[in-house]
């Protein structure tokens, strides 16, 4: 029977009733304590081990005394639309629940139409394969293809729901480093304007009146002077809203678009041997930190800068 239980379900969410939750339902107690939403709730079969208080099979409506212990499984998943691919990736923290991952650039998150393989998901799903773990693959937040840097996955999806939940309220920290040309003036501000999508061209996001309000708060790192008279900036960046091209957008509403941008670079393409030295955008998202949904306290990690950053920090310094 043990064998079942850890083969189809991960480990219980528990609940022990308190004096104040007397004689309140199951429901409300689970709602209470583990802010658990109805509809994951709903998901919950009703079987032997989904839904027990005191180890018998109960409903979500039963009424509770104090004291009693409730315990939730949720059933395994697995991603069967993902083809598991031996992709190799940097596994940066990983426990029951959480999978945490430095993406380098020029991988894609999740598959998507005309990119089935070679993305993230497949190399996650392969790893866990590998360990012989039956997870489904639940990022709670996403990076461009052409950005480095940590992405957060859930193993489950109440932490995927506890997750997505503080990254709404702003409880996450989530820093980037961006090199620009020139020097944002300030040189610490927020950019505080709206951004949708450009009706001429769709995949395009531009700031406009009727967008969605979009924040970025920045600070200037270090600035750059060439010999030729280029100009640059390292540059640290805080999201307070999560916008497609966020970041990209408005750095270059305010004059200062990314080295190495193709989609929202200089309309001259910039200086040749910065574009060649970093191939690709340079944006890396470098800390990323929130509170652990299952053990209750404050996590961070921090992702060095990958070496074609380095290299263009590196030119620009000379």
């Amino acid at each position: 029977m043990m064998d079942h239980l850890e083969r189809d379900y991960y480990r219980p969410l528990v609940a022990t009733v308190s004096e104040a939750e007397d004689g309140k339902t199951v429901r409300t107690v689970l709602e209470r304590q583990l802010g658990i939403s109805r509809k994951l709730l709903s998901q919950v079969k009703l079987t032997e081990h989904g839904l027990t208080v005191n180890g018998v099979r109960a409903y979500t409506t039963a009424p509770v005394a104090m004291g009693d212990r409730i315990e939730l499984r949720m059933e395994r998943e697995i991603s069967e639309d993902i083809l598991p691919q031996p992709i190799p990736f940097e596994i940066v923290f990983e426990d029951e629940d959480l999978l945490i991952v430095n993406k380098p650039a020029g991988m894609i998150v999740h598959p998507t139409h005309g990119h089935y393989t070679g993305t993230l998901a497949n190399g996650v799903v392969y790893h866990w394969q590998q360990k012989g773990e039956r997870v489904r693959f639940r990022p709670v937040h996403r990076l461009d293809e052409e950005t480095s840097g940590l992405v957060a996955i859930a193993k489950t999806s109440y932490v995927h729901q506890q997750l997505s939940e503080q990254m709404q309220a702003n409880g996450f920290l989530k820093l980037y480093r961006a090199y620009v040309y020139g020097k944002p003036v300030p040189a610490q501000g927020t950019v505080n304007e709206p951004i949708d999508r450009n009706p001429d061209q769709p995949h395009i996001r531009i700031v406009t009146p009727e967008g969605y309000p979009s924040v970025t708060h920045y600070e200037v790192i270090s600035g750059f002077q060439s010999t030729i008279g280029g100009r640059a900036a390292a540059v640290r960046l805080k999201l307070e809203t999560g916008r497609t091209h966020q970041i990209r957008v408005h750095m270059k509403h305010i004059g200062c678009p990314l080295i190495g941008d193709k989609m929202y670079g200089p309309e001259d393409g910039g200086m040749a041997e910065w574009e060649a030295a970093v191939s690709r955008q340079a944006l890396h998202a470098e800390v990323l930190g929130f509170k652990h949904p299952i053990r209750k306290q404050w996590m961070e990690w921090i992702a060095p800068l990958p070496p074609e950053l380095a290299l263009l920090e590196q030119r620009l310094s000379e």
